[in-house]
């Protein structure tokens, strides 16, 4: 999982899972679907958020039905799901002041696009290059109309999308240890990662992470015997988080906010991982039986372990995923080295969706509708239409993000004449084994 100092490992159901078609949908009234107030940027000092914030009610929203059913579960990208021509983006029901937002978030991550080698293998840089000189010099009240204009819709696979949230958490700590803290850690100075792509071409795109042990490659400590003392002397510590439950949670989101006894904050981004899977604490609890009904959100798992102290404690080393930080300065970034904007990011899987690009998402829940831009990737982001949307910092971002799990069909913009050259590269055989469908 590549990390430029945000992430997103998992979000609300990545949380529940964390921690754990029909007609044209009816928008919402209003002029977006997005919540009116929204996250904001900075967490105020005053405003250090408690830790059950109550979840976002959603509004319901009823998605727009996939294009066609190409089902392959197996895929290993876009090319191999296969590709289906979308709906012309004029005819999708894109709010103008959510799209501003993706305008504004696509200007950012265009330096990227037109340099950065797709994954995904739909685009090349130079497809990129009149979308994004346009987008330099629209104004944002024209956000729509640019969308329109300079973009076609694929469905990747069967376009069934499931939608989960981050945002940036802000934990109480301190610089020295207090009695129950837990140690925030930087990378240690003897974690070695490897690509295994400069080994195999099969292999492109996959790391692996572990210690030397002899003249082996070992794999890393886990989090039960990092927490258990394993990395005194091998990892510098930045801080302690006076709850080690909103610490796991901040690992879980990526990066985040510790508030010091005197006001001051330190401001921390992932750094590396430890390599070892991420497990899901919120399905081992539901299949256990011990979250009751509604209980399977941020808030509502938060509140158990909190309640259980000892059996929190061992239902979380289930997870033997441990991440590393490091100090940061200036806005939260993603996967691009990019900053990421709040109502506007979505963490994705490079190999079904580019990095930096738009996607049209249709969901059950009003608030993931829009426009997003590709700007991040997480652990448990992976697959075709998997996305995380990022809400920002602040109560409502927690409130929004903790509950967020949304389905419904996804989109993706890619530039005008995309879907043709794809199918000129052979993307009708697939490339990899991958399969499409003709425009009708």
């Amino acid at each position: 999982m590549t990390k430029a100092g945000w992430s997103a490992l998992a979000g609300a159901m990545a949380l529940a899972a964390c921690v754990g078609p029909g007609e044209a949908p009816q928008r919402p009234a209003g002029p977006s679907a997005r919540p009116v107030t929204r996250p904001p940027s900075p967490t105020p000092a005053r405003d250090v958020p408690q830790l059950h914030v109550p979840v976002r009610q959603p509004v319901a929203s009823v998605p727009l039905a996939p294009i066609a059913a190409i089902t392959n579960p197996d895929a290993a990208n876009a090319a191999a799901a296969g590709l289906v021509p979308g709906p012309s983006p004029v005819t999708l029901p894109i709010a103008g002041d959510q799209a501003a937002d993706a305008l504004a978030a696509f200007r950012i991550s265009c330096p990227s696009l037109v340099r950065r080698t797709d994954q995904s293998g739909l685009t090349s840089g130079p497809d990129w290059q009149p979308a994004c000189a346009a987008a330099a010099t629209t104004a944002p009240s024209q956000a729509t109309a640019f969308f329109q204009r300079w973009f076609e819709t694929v469905q990747v696979g069967d376009g069934r999308a499931f939608a989960t949230g981050y945002y940036i958490p802000e934990i109480p700590g301190s610089l020295s240890p207090r009695a129950g803290s837990a140690p925030i850690y930087a990378r240690p100075s003897d974690l070695i990662e490897v690509d295994l792509g400069a080994f195999s071409t099969a292999l492109a795109g996959k790391k692996v992470r572990g210690k030397v042990q002899g003249s082996n490659l070992v794999p890393y400590d886990d989090r039960t015997a990092i927490e258990e003392g394993s990395l005194n002397g091998r990892a510098r510590v930045l801080g302690y988080a006076d709850d080690p439950v909103e610490l796991f949670f901040l690992q879980v989101q990526g990066s985040g906010l510790v508030r010091l006894p005197d006001g001051d904050v330190l401001r921390i981004g992932y750094d590396s991982q430890n390599g070892r899977d991420y497990t899901g604490i919120g399905a081992l609890m539901k299949s256990r039986g011990l979250l009751a009904p509604g209980q399977a959100s941020m808030q509502g798992i938060v509140a158990w372990l909190h309640a259980h102290p000892d059996e929190g404690r061992a239902i979380m080393r289930e997870n033997k995923s441990y991440v590393f930080f490091r100090e940061l300065s200036g806005p939260p970034l993603g996967a691009l080295g990019l900053p990421v904007s709040g109502g506007a990011t979505v963490a994705a899987d490079p190999a079904f969706l580019p990095l930096g690009a738009p996607i049209f998402l249709s969901m059950d829940r009003a608030d993931a509708n829009g426009i997003w831009i590709a700007q991040d990737t997480g652990g448990a982001i992976k697959g075709a239409n998997r996305v995380d949307t990022f809400w920002g910092a602040g109560s409502e971002a927690r409130a929004i993000a903790g509950g967020m799990s949304a389905r419904g069909t996804a989109f993706v913009l890619l530039p005008i004449g995309s879907y043709d050259r794809w199918l000129a590269r052979g993307g009708a055989s697939g490339g990899a084994g991958g399969g499409s469908t003709p425009r009708p």
